[in-house]
């Protein structure tokens, strides 16, 4: 299996952008053993003062301080999306033949990585001095190690640069990847904002106690409670499925079911409602991207 020894002071890992995505990979990187020093983190306003768990990492203001003669092996742009043109254009020197560059950001398409690289590193992305280029959407949980990455490489990045970026993203949590870069809006619209989904069930859960009877207070640490202890059973019964599960613990003609027949079989179900969720979140995707 891949590990992150692969990376070295002249052939580190390389990370642009400090925020709260990217201190919680670093974190996940050095608890799974990174060199501390084949880590180059590139963000003005990061420091070691600043962020002291992460001593022996190389902190940079910007690519032109980066040692000559050495490329990245992986360079990961955390980064928003409305900078990515600028922040491709300022890290260029720093992607050789054999570096896999790794975008986060909502909305970059492979193509537009591809235009930001080819020109100005001396090559075409994918090609001689371009890079091995992989999109990737991982979500909130990764700031707790329990995230999940949906992935799409292009087609010059083989199978050992895509375990290499497995290994990197699973510090974040689970990774899946896709069979093509298409899928990477619903993706988003699934994963990528789905804990906002969840964030909301709770909300409404917590106002439906509340007309039922229940004290506020009382009912948010009820409803927040019932989330996190579900979330928890998917996680330890992963072979078993969500289907299964909520039948086990529905007993026929019982409150459950009752409450059941409401979410399942009723105009504007939750399926329904989801299924819509997720369709206006894929198309908002689809328009960033243009």
């Amino acid at each position: 299996m891949t590990d992150l020894s692969e990376f070295t002071p002249n052939t580190p890992l390389m990370l642009v952008g400090c925020g709260n995505m990217g201190q919680a990979l670093v974190r996940g990187w050095l608890t799974a053993g990174l060199n501390p020093a084949a880590l180059v983190i590139v963000d003005p306003a990061a420091n070691a003062d600043d962020l002291p768990e992460f001593v022996g990492a190389v902190f940079l203001s910007g690519a032109a301080q980066m040692p000559a003669g050495v490329s990245a092996r992986l360079l990961l742009l955390a980064v928003k999306p409305q900078v990515m043109n600028d922040v491709l254009a300022a890290m260029s020197p720093t992607v050789g033949v054999h570096t896999v560059v790794v975008s986060v950001a909502a909305g970059v398409t492979l193509a537009q990585m591809r235009r930001g690289l080819s020109g100005l590193s001396g090559g075409s992305a994918g090609g001689a001095g371009g890079g091995l280029l992989v999109r990737a959407m991982p979500n909130t949980p990764a700031a707790v190690g329990a995230g999940v990455t949906g992935l799409a490489a292009d087609a010059g990045v083989g199978e050992a640069d895509k375990a290499l970026t497995d290994a990197v993203m699973k510090a974040a949590g689970k990774t899946v990847w896709l069979a093509g870069e298409e899928l990477m809006d619903a993706v988003t619209a699934t994963s990528g904002s789905g804990p906002a989904y969840v964030f909301h069930m709770v909300e409404a859960l917590t106002v439906a106690a509340v007309k039922a009877g229940l004290p506020e207070a009382e009912a948010e640490v009820l409803a927040r409670q019932t989330i996190v202890g579900a979330a928890r059973l998917l996680d330890v019964n992963n072979d078993v499925s969500a289907g299964t599960l909520r039948e086990r613990v529905t007993s026929p003609g019982g409150t459950t079911a009752a409450a059941l027949e409401v979410l399942m079989n009723t105009e504007d179900g939750l399926t329904d409602l989801m299924t819509r969720a997720v369709a206006a979140a894929k198309k908002r995707g689809a328009e960033l991207a243009d």
